[in-house]
This record gives structure tokens, C-alpha cells and sequence, in this order.
């Protein structure tokens, strides 16, 4: 109630107020800043693709390549840098990966 009046104040005055706090009390930057965070822990750790952290945390493949490329750097670079690592060994290993499931798909491995 409060904030609604001094939302109306500002207003009126041509300074907007915008609420970032959702449900719970944390912002949504905290959500993200927290996803990001655990992902990047698990692809460090376990060495997943991307696909592998997308499916595990329930997030777009766009989602955690963006987390990891944009937001990880500015949150903690060492941590971006091991990441980021493991990243472009997954993608040299890609066509390799990709081989391999195709001859298990047609050899009935």
C-alpha cells in the first residue's frame, strides 16, 4: 500500500519506480544470477555438453549457451574460463560424438 503511493508520487513527478522483488522476496536477477552459477558448477564438474546441462536444468540449449558466454564472465572468470574450456572441447569432440551415434543407431549397438 505504501509503495503504491509513493509509485503514485513519483510518478507524478516523472520518476518511475519499478519493483524488481517477485514472490519470496528475491529478484529475478538473483534467479538467474543462481542458475548461472549452477550451471556452470555442473558442466565443470561433470564435463556436460550443453545439451546435457539444458536438459538437466530444465533451460533452452540458447539459454545456458548465453548464461555460460554472457553472464558467466562478468559473475566469475576464472570459473568462465575452466567453462568455457570444456565447451570448446565438447564442440571439437561433436562430429566424433556424432558418429558414434549414428553407428550405434545402424549397427544396433
Amino acid at each position: 500500500m505504501v509503495l503504491a503511493g509513493l509509485r503514485a508520487f513519483f510518478s507524478s513527478l516523472g520518476i518511475y519506480i519499478y519493483c524488481s522483488q517477485g514472490k519470496g522476496g528475491t529478484s529475478v536477477r538473483d534467479h538467474i544470477y543462481e542458475r548461472v552459477l549452477e550451471i556452470s558448477h555442473y558442466i565443470a564438474s561433470t564435463g556436460a555438453t550443453v545439451r546435457q546441462a539444458a536438459q538437466e536444468f530444465s533451460v533452452s540449449k540458447s539459454t545456458v549457451h548465453k548464461d555460460m558466454a554472457e553472464r558467466l564472465p562478468k559473475i566469475n572468470p576464472q570459473l568462465a574460463q575452466k567453462v568455457r574450456a570444456i565447451l570448446d572441447q565438447n564442440k571439437a569432440e561433436r562430429h566424433l560424438r556424432g558418429g558414434a551415434a549414428t553407428r550405434k543407431k545402424y549397427l544396433g549397438i
